[in-house]
């Protein structure tokens, strides 16, 4: 008698956290070989072969290669000649921005109120904390898209992973702040309004987090 197929594992948060930290990790590998190579004319052989993306290398890596690089330039024709299409996509997309989630919406004000204060202070732009503020800011907006753009919930695993990396983000860039203070005179005011945006985001995702830990408790029984 055949044994019975087991059940697909569900990927808890601590799954997807050890997944994206090995695509982390290859991100920067890529990033580090395409900066070296960027002029050599072998240049994706090279990064193919440093990568382990050995099917990149024979016959058929090299006609996907064309293929991509085919699609590539269709579309970007495309783009360039329908105009009506772009107006169309920019009318949907404002029609969706209606429906994100209210906490990716704090997070991206928060990164645009960032770039207007550093527009109007100069002495801003290049201070390591204000620019390690604003940086953590776009990567917590970043981390919470990712987290909240999947309306069915269908891994919760990884919307939690998400989120832990978007609190990390926001953590760092409250440190920042700190350090920001201490520095460079903005006035209490700013920087109350500062906190109160860096505190309600970090807030929001804890809560957002327990309630997502809850309903995989809920689906699954263990955590």
């Amino acid at each position: 008698m055949a044994d019975d197929p087991q059940p697909e594992k569900i990927w808890d948060e601590y799954d997807w956290e050890r997944f994206l930290q090995q695509q982390d990790r290859k991100t920067e590998r890529y990033m580090e070989l395409l900066e070296k190579y960027i002029d050599h004319p072998d240049r994706d052989q090279i990064i193919a072969r440093e990568m382990g993306w050995t099917h990149l290398l024979n016959e058929d890596g090299e006609r996907w290669a064309e293929e991509v690089e085919e699609m590539f330039e269709e579309e970007m024709n495309d783009l360039a000649s329908d105009d009506d299409d772009e107006e169309e996509e920019a009318e949907a997309e404002e029609e969706e921005d209606y429906e994100v989630h209210p906490l990716y919406q704090a997070a991206f004000a928060l990164t645009v109120w960032l770039d207007q204060l550093f527009d109007e202070r100069e002495d801003l732009q290049n201070h390591p904390a204000a620019v390690k503020l604003s940086t953590q800011a776009a990567i917590c907006s970043a981390k919470l898209a990712a987290a909240l753009s999947d309306d069915d919930i269908d891994e919760i695993g990884m919307t939690i992973a998400y989120l832990k990396r978007a609190l990390k983000a926001i953590t760092t860039a409250m440190d920042a702040a700190l350090h920001l203070r201490r520095d460079v005179p903005l006035g209490e005011e700013r920087y109350g309004v500062l906190n109160q945006r860096l505190f309600q985001i970090r807030d929001a995702i804890i809560d957002l987090m327990g309630a997502y830990r809850a309903e995989f408790r809920r689906r699954y029984g263990t955590f």
